[in-house]
């Protein structure tokens, strides 16, 4: 398992993290801290703060959008600990399953 501490949440490093988790089908990280610079969360560099998450895997087949949620929480829980502020989640069902 690879580790984050003391790193600034990054794009590529959320990336990779859900790719070692979610073994996704398609994925997008977006970096939207400089949206957001000046706002209560927000550190003067103006990155790894806000982010959205675009995510299909075939590990949210069966589960509802709070379960699908909570496992890009709990991948990514280390990097909220590390002043990762707020985060945008869409998650998509893999082709060919049933909408939940």
């Amino acid at each position: 398992m690879s580790h984050a501490m003391g790193q600034v949440p990054t794009a590529a490093l959320l990336e990779a993290r859900l790719t070692e988790r979610l073994a996704p089908i398609r994925l997008e990280v977006v970096d939207e801290s400089y949206q957001h610079a000046g706002h209560a969360g927000a550190n003067d560099s103006g990155v790894g703060t806000h982010f959205r998450v675009r995510v299909a895997s075939h590990l949210f087949t069966g589960l509802s959008r709070v379960a699908r949620h909570r496992l890009v929480y709990d991948a990514l829980q280390d990097f909220i600990a590390q002043g990762l502020h707020a985060l945008a989640i869409e998650t998509e069902n893999p082709p060919n399953t049933t909408p939940v």
